[in-house]
């Protein structure tokens, strides 16, 4: 598959709700058909002001035509004041608690990740704001953030977004997600073979580390690039719904209907 999905267009979203002075205190909702379960998506793009949340549309649509209600926030970065650590983790935050106070979604809550996006996705399920959520999935979420860093991956992302170089030998890093351990609620990594953005290693080495045996799970996509895990035309996109129907059922009032689920067969998963 090709980078299209970045800039397919789509359509537009049911509203958008502003919650904050700054102009990325919002939240774009595409409202499911008498949805259960919100799903908050967070975009990626190494954290840099250069993608905002725009590209994230065309999955935020399907996955509403699929019958979930979305919220796609949008946060601080780095080229943008503010953008350096802790500002994208703070605004999500924000954007998490907001969102979960908006009595027009569902209360049921599940995060979904991408790139960047996955790591900020799985750093606050760590968070006060994160409590009670039903899980998260990371799609080649960047986890291990000195992984990414000693990688320089896409021109030293990592360390734009810390301010420096400094950080890498730090002790503990609450920035990084492989210094918060087990996160308290599930987590469904995807990550495909063939990205060369985000390299399979730094999926294995959090799963590694921080998963939880018979509880989380690493899903390895076969000759899948990393925005194909972004893309509804692509043969990821029944993986990423197969583990939101899983993530969805562990709440009792969560929707089981079969608009949120797609038979297909279970995906090979490593843990």
């Amino acid at each position: 598959m090709s980078r299209d999905v970045l800039t397919r267009a789509s359509r537009e979203p049911d509203r958008t709700v502003t919650f904050g002075p700054t102009t990325t205190d919002l939240y774009d909702v595409w409202l499911g058909p008498a949805a259960e379960v919100t799903v908050v998506l967070v975009h990626g793009g190494f954290w840099r002001a250069q993608w905002d949340r725009a590209h994230l549309r065309p999955l935020a649509t399907a996955l509403a035509d699929a019958g979930l209600t979305v919220a796609l926030p949008e946060y601080r970065r780095t080229g943008m004041p503010g953008g350096t650590w802790p500002g994208p983790g703070s605004d999500l935050a924000a954007a998490l608690t907001a969102i979960r106070a908006d009595d027009t979604l569902p209360e049921p809550t599940v995060l979904v990740g991408h790139s960047a996006g996955g790591h900020l996705a799985v750093w606050l399920l760590h968070r006060p704001e994160g409590a009670g959520l039903l899980g998260a999935v990371s799609l080649a979420g960047c986890l291990d953030l000195r992984m990414i860093g000693r990688l320089g991956l896409d021109d030293g992302a990592a360390d734009d977004l810390m301010g420096g170089t400094d950080w890498h030998d730090a002790p503990f890093l609450g920035a990084d997600p492989m210094d918060l351990g087990p996160t308290p609620s599930t987590v469904a990594l995807v990550h495909g073979d063939a990205d060369d953005r985000v390299p399979l290693a730094v999926s294995e080495s959090w799963m590694t580390q921080c998963g939880t045996p018979g509880r989380d799970t690493l899903t390895v996509l076969e000759d899948t690039d990393h925005f194909d895990l972004i893309d509804p035309e692509s043969s990821a996109w029944p993986v990423l719904l197969e583990h939101l129907g899983a993530l969805s059922t562990s709440h009792p009032r969560a929707a089981t209907r079969g608009s949120a689920r797609h038979e297909t067969s279970s995906p090979e998963s490593t843990s």
